[in-house]
C-alpha cells in the first residue's frame, strides 16, 4: 500500500517528529510505500487568498504547491497526519492545508446544484488516521474543553464529505509523562501502524 503522511511541526526535535519516524519505520518494515508532505521543509503557505478563493468557487486549484499535494493523495491508499495541538486545535500550516488541499476539485466535489452534499474525489483512499499530541488530559480535552479535533476535522470535514475508516490517536499529557513512557509509545506505533493501515 501507498502511505500518505501529512506532517506539521517546526521544531526537530519534537515528540512529533519521533512519532513521525517511529511511525515511517513501522510502515517500512511493513512494506509500505511511504510518500510524505512535510509543512514545515515545504515553507508551505496556509494563507488562503482571494484568488484561492475563487479557485475554490471555480473547483480548480491554483496553488503549485496544492497541484503538487493533490497528485500525491490521489495516489494515496491511506493518510496520516501528524501533528500537535495547541490552544486546543491544530497549528496555522495544518488548518491551512485543510483550508487549501481538502478542496472541491481535490478532495470532494458537490453532489446537487446548491451544494449541500458533498461525495469524495480520492477514490483509492481507504482511510485517515490523525496522529497528535498534546499536554491536556484525555478526559479534560474530550470532555470540558469540547473535543474540537474530533468535530472539526474528523466529523466536520471527513465524515462529512463522506469518507470512511477515521481513526485519531492521541498521545496526551506528553510534557509530563516520563521518557520511559515516551519510548514506549513509540515502541507501540511502529508495531501497530501497519496493523491501522491495513483496517477497512
Amino acid at each position: 500500500m501507498r502511505i500518505l503522511l501529512v506532517f506539521n511541526h517546526p521544531y526537530e526535535g519534537s515528540y512529533c517528529n519521533a512519532i513521525l519516524d517511529a511511525v515511517t519505520r513501522g510502515l517500512l518494515l511493513g512494506g509500505h510505500e511511504v510518500d510524505l508532505i512535510h509543512l514545515d521543509k515545504d515553507k508551505f503557505n496556509p494563507v488562503l487568498t482571494s484568488q484561492d478563493l475563487k479557485a475554490f468557487r471555480d473547483k480548480q486549484a491554483i496553488d503549485p504547491m496544492v497541484l503538487n499535494y493533490k497528485t500525491k493523495l490521489k495516489k494515496a491508499d491511506h493518510v496520516i497526519f501528524i501533528f500537535p495541538i495547541w490552544w486546543e486545535l491544530m497549528p496555522a500550516m495544518m488548518k491551512g492545508f485543510v483550508d487549501k488541499v481538502i478542496f472541491p476539485g481535490v478532495a470532494y466535489d458537490y453532489t446537487n446544484s446548491n451544494n449541500t452534499k458533498m461525495k469524495p474525489l480520492l477514490m483509492k483512499l481507504k482511510g485517515i488516521t490523525l496522529i497528535t499530541t498534546m499536554n491536556t488530559p484525555r478526559i479534560l480535552y474530550h470532555l470540558f474543553l469540547g473535543n474540537a479535533i474530533k468535530k472539526a476535522l474528523l466529523r466536520g470535514t471527513f465524515w462529512k464529505i463522506g469518507y470512511k475508516n477515521l481513526k485519531w490517536i492521541s498521545f496526551n499529557m506528553v510534557k509530563q509523562t516520563s521518557n520511559e513512557n515516551r519510548e514506549k509509545w513509540l515502541r507501540k506505533i511502529e508495531k501497530t501502524i501497519n496493523k491501522r493501515v491495513n483496517e477497512k
